[in-house]
């Protein structure tokens, strides 16, 4: 990278925003991942999305990041820019519509949990699944994220989004091709800048107790007391990786740092001194077992990504 280059984006996202050889590991839950080039905290979607033209114009490889909670992050780090969003692009807004709707219109900076306790505030239903994803609403609504029979898609209303050539659009509801953990955001490499979802208003108590519920049985089925990415693979269909896992005889297998939960078999947490290549090592060798034992593919719903 250029000394013109980094000029030119600091101008742009200011120079307080700007660090180099920032340690990823310091913005994965994973606590995981080398250096990063260059590490970008832009203080708003406009100075987003001049930056991210700044690199098309340089030449410069980048990516975008909400709180790395879905990350693998190589030990080597990441070349170019990472553009960090969810210190920053967190607004919210609330607009009643016709009849019991409200439109809820956020960044995709915010962070889940604190999107779920804003809506339940206002005694809005249908959000409650999330609020235990360890994520933002931006990575949320790129992978259909969901939990305990709630998920993205059905919610949604529109989202506005960055594509890889950098143009800005609006895709309605219908536009998004959402599956299982999938869309076409994700597909197409799009990056959520905000969306809206369509939600109605329900009774408080209720809310309060699904979210409670939700949050116990995290507490006592998933290891959140390590570092982790929540679930490694993605649900194969007809079955659940986390039983594929434990009756193939893995559950506690290591590698290095690296171990399948003993608590729930879907989580590889990091003990504490894993290394990225003791994950990947472990990923690939739960995949190869899998397949071997029930002969079903694995397929990670973590995002793997930087040098190894």
């Amino acid at each position: 990278m250029t000394t013109e280059f980094i000029n030119a984006l600091t101008e742009i996202v200011g120079k307080g925003a700007v660090r180099f050889d920032e340690p990823m590991s310091l913005h994965t839950t994973f606590r995981i991942g080398g250096p990063a080039d260059l590490f970008v905290i832009p203080p708003d979607e406009q100075s987003l999305v001049k930056a991210v033209e700044c690199c098309k114009q340089w030449e410069i490889p980048w990516m975008i990041i909400g709180n790395g909670s879905n990350l693998l992050v190589g030990d080597k780090g990441i070349r170019g820019v990472v553009f960090q969003i969810f210190q920053t692009m967190d607004q919210v807004s609330f607009e009643r519509l016709d009849g019991c709707q409200v439109r809820v219109q956020a960044g995709a900076g915010i962070l889940l949990s604190r999107l779920s306790r804003l809506i339940a505030g206002e005694g809005l239903e249908g959000f409650e699944f999330a609020s235990g994803i360890p994520g933002t609403f931006g990575g949320a609504v790129t992978m259909n994220a969901g939990a305990y029979g709630g998920e993205m898609g059905p919610l949604m209303d529109f989202v506005k989004v960055l594509t890889v050539r950098g143009e800005l659009l609006f895709l309605k509801k219908e536009d998004l091709a959402m599956g299982y953990r999938t869309s076409i955001i994700q597909r197409e490499q799009m990056i959520v800048l905000e969306a809206s979802m369509l939600l109605c208003y329900g009774e408080p108590g209720d809310i309060k107790a699904r979210i409670e519920d939700f949050s116990l049985r995290r507490r006592e089925k998933q290891p959140l007391e390590y570092p982790s990415a929540g679930s490694t693979f993605k649900r194969p269909e007809g079955y659940f990786a986390g039983k594929l896992i434990q009756d193939a005889g893995l559950k506690g297998c290591r590698v290095g740092g690296a171990q399948v939960s003993e608590k729930h078999s879907g989580f590889v947490i990091n003990t504490g001194s894993a290394t990225a290549k003791d994950v990947l090592e472990l990923i690939r060798y739960i995949q190869t077992v899998v397949q071997e034992k029930f002969n079903v593919c694995l397929e990670p719903e973590v995002r793997i990504v930087g040098e190894f």
